[in-house]
């Protein structure tokens, strides 16, 4: 416990210092004092502009990132403790559009958009007090023109944190108790905080050189000596169009537009740090340095052909889709896994939860799709199709960054729909655990809304088709299932409906899923950020001393977006060496355990009868476990669950309420959560909308 705190300590303590400089920033005392400070003793011959913001701003937070795989690395077994601040985590603001907000998130919400307005007041104060008049301009004007200046300051404030949430592989999320799956809402705000201050910023511009300077050529410069302000006009034009299409709105029904719209970000970061220059690009460098690294890796991890061992169909049109796995690989309860299938879109990625439960199917994991958009129906067909084969490729797992829930007392999960998917691995995880000699259990209730009865079939998936124990006596589980748009159950034939099942056939090019770095991935993450920084330091540093620094001293002028130029290449040069390095070498380890892995034969049958959950009595159930589960199942017709009363009538102090589906019932559900009447409920949210 002390060496946690003291990581902890550590890292605080950094961020802090961090954070103090973003705060001090903006500041009179940081312009006039600390500047010509710092750039005497760090702007020197090997970095030049450079030196100052990448000790003050890149330096604190690789480190982070890099010391924080070292930390998750010793601590990975051991995340599945009771979470702390219990009360931080409950619901504090609850609507649309910003769905539920958190005490904690609430806090840095605020403290965040309390930076941003400290910085523009100081920024403006500056600024007002040291005005550079222009011949033909009132000062009115120069204010206007200052004014529109600092609002670009504060977007890139924004730009400096807007990397962080989705990346997907990060050791700093963890950190925080996050994953890039949770933090997307993060991503979304930061986005549009920026966009609405870029935008502004051109607005502003647009008006002093239009309607005030008259200089709009201004607009077309490409400057040799100083930023370019045609790239800005390129990037705003690439952001205006990036924003249009991110909208939930757009994003839901449209998902292909916003999807492709949305890889407008390259251009348009290339175009954006030509319009910022190469100091301010050191202050937002380490969020996308550490998105390149995660985004070279998943490329690399995506060439790899999975092995898809079987599929099961669902009456509902829902699919679960089992791919054979490294016996060494371990996941939590509630993890995500992205697919590929190159036959339904070349391009596409799409994120599953993963509903098998690693110490239970020691081999195989599975992931669970509901058709309900135009590429899930597309799948759907090819697997109706019985075919032999089906390429896929797959990206993960991402596991969440707590799952302190299975140490509760009880468990209330509550879902709509498809929503009951992660409740499946972690009912999965507890029948796991139920079988252990002394593990204590929580209860568990599990509240499930369909619409109609053949979305049922879903809760067949609560049990693998292998890898059942036979007892699972300890387990205490009470299923309350809902079909709300009928109101009787149905003729004797709907509990005739089979599952189809089909297995499929090998292939030599295919591999089981494994760990993209390894067991100790965490490690060898910490080592390819960590030497490609370094790489790129010194690699920065060889080029400004003899190629850049010879020519300003003979007073000749460097073209200034050359520099631009030479800092991408050289972060993305470091980047692929060393992460293709560390990816070729544990590939070569991996190799010889899947080739094992693919001669396994796994064995799958054609077909499969469901449970029937209308009535113990409709089939003969043939196990154990399988009558347990449905001899404790209740299905009420034509009825929505009084979630209130369920939540309240909860006996008990630590109930986990765990809420999955539409943002209606998790909305709902929060509330009564946050209400001064459930003290003993704490309430985790699972939302899995990209």
């Amino acid at each position: 416990m002390k060496f946690r705190a003291a990581w902890q300590i550590l890292f605080l303590s950094i961020f802090a210092g961090y954070m103090l400089i973003w705060v001090m920033l903006p500041t009179k005392t940081y312009k006039t004092i600390w500047t010509p400070k710092l750039n005497e003793h760090l702007n020197s011959t090997y970095f030049r502009e450079q030196g100052r913001n990448l000790l003050l701003f890149s330096f604190p937070i690789m480190l982070i990132a890099a010391l924080g795989c070292l930390y998750l690395h010793i601590q990975k077994k051991s995340n599945s403790g009771r979470g702390s601040f219990n009360y931080l985590r409950r619901p504090a603001v609850v609507m649309a559009p910003i769905g539920i907000v958190t005490v904690l998130e609430l806090m840095f919400a605020a403290m965040f958009i309390s930076l941003l307005i400290w910085s523009l007041a100081n920024y403006l104060y500056v600024s007002f007090g040291s005005l550079r008049m222009q011949a033909g301009v009132k000062v009115w004007q120069s204010k206007f023109r200052s004014v529109s200046l600092r609002l670009g300051y504060i977007g890139n404030t924004c730009m400096a944190f807007l990397f962080f949430p989705v990346t997907r592989g990060s050791s700093i999320l963890p950190l925080m108790g996050l994953t890039s799956e949770s933090s997307i809402k993060y991503h979304i705000w930061i986005g549009h905080v920026s966009t609405v201050l870029f935008v502004a910023h051109s607005v502003g511009f647009v008006i002093y050189w239009g309607a005030m300077s008259h200089e709009m050529s201004q607009m077309l410069e490409w400057s040799s000596t100083y930023l370019s302000n045609l790239a800005g006009v390129i990037a705003i034009v690439m952001l205006m169009a990036i924003w249009a299409t991110s909208f939930a709105r757009v994003r839901r029904k449209m998902f292909e537009l916003f999807f492709y719209v949305h890889h407008l970000y390259i251009p348009y970061l290339v175009f954006y740090m030509f319009h910022v220059g190469v100091a301010y690009l050191c202050m937002i460098l380490p969020g996308i340095f550490l998105f390149i690294i995660d985004r070279y890796l998943r490329f690399l991890v995506s060439k790899r052909r999975t092995r898809l061992v079987s599929s099961r169909l669902l009456s509902n049109r829902t699919m679960e889709l089992t791919f054979a796995k490294s016996p060494g690989l371990e996941y939590n309860p509630t993890s995500t896994l992205f697919v590929h299938v190159p036959s339904v879109c070349k391009l596409q990625w799409h994120p599953f939860t993963i509903i098998s439960s690693s110490n239970l199917e020691t081999d195989k994991l599975s992931v669970v799709i509901k058709s309900q958009g135009n590429w899930t129906e597309k799948l759907y067909q090819q697997l109706s199709t019985s075919p032999d084969h089906l390429q896929v490729s797959t990206e993960g797992p991402y596991e969440p960054a707590s799952f302190h829930f299975l140490s509760r007392e009880s468990l209330v999960m509550i879902s709509g729909g498809s929503g009951i998917t992660p409740f499946i691995s972690i009912i999965r995880e507890i029948i796991s655990m139920s079988t252990e000699s002394g593990r204590k259990v929580p209860k568990i209730l599990l509240v499930a809304a369909f619409k109609t009865t053949a979305d049922l079939t879903m809760l067949d998936l609560l049990l693998p088709l292998s890898g059942i124990p036979t007892d699972i006596s300890k387990l205490q589980i009470q299923i309350e299932a809902y079909v709300t748009q009928e109101h009787e159950r149905p003729h004797e034939e709907y509990s005739k409906n089979q599952i189809q099942t089909k297995g499929f056939k090998t292939n030599p090019l295919d591999s089981p899923i494994s760990a993209v770095l390894g067991k100790n991935g965490w490690l060898w993450l910490g080592a390819i950020i960590s030497s490609s920084f370094f790489m790129f330091l010194l690699l920065l540093g060889f080029v400004t001393r003899y190629q850049i620094y010879p020519v300003e001293h003979r007073k000749k002028n460097y073209h200034y977006s050359y520099k631009i130029l030479w800092d991408m290449f050289l972060v993305c040069a470091s980047i692929f060496v060393a992460t293709s390095a560390v990816f070729l070498w544990q590939k070569r380890k991996l190799s010889v355990d899947q080739k094992q892995i693919k001669n396994v034969d796994f064995h799958t049958p054609t077909t499969m009868s469901p449970s029937s959950w209308l009535s113990p009595s409709d089939r003969e159930l043939e196990s154990l476990p399988c009558q347990s589960l449905v001899q404790s199942t209740t299905v009420h017709y034509g009825a929505r669950p009084d979630l209130k009363r369920i939540l309240l009538d909860c006996k008990g102090s630590d109930i986990g309420v765990l809420a999955s589906g539409p943002t209606s019932i998790r909305q709902k559900v929060a509330k009564i959560c946050a209400s001064g009447s459930s003290k003993n409920l704490y309430f985790e949210s699972m939302s899995f909308t990209w």
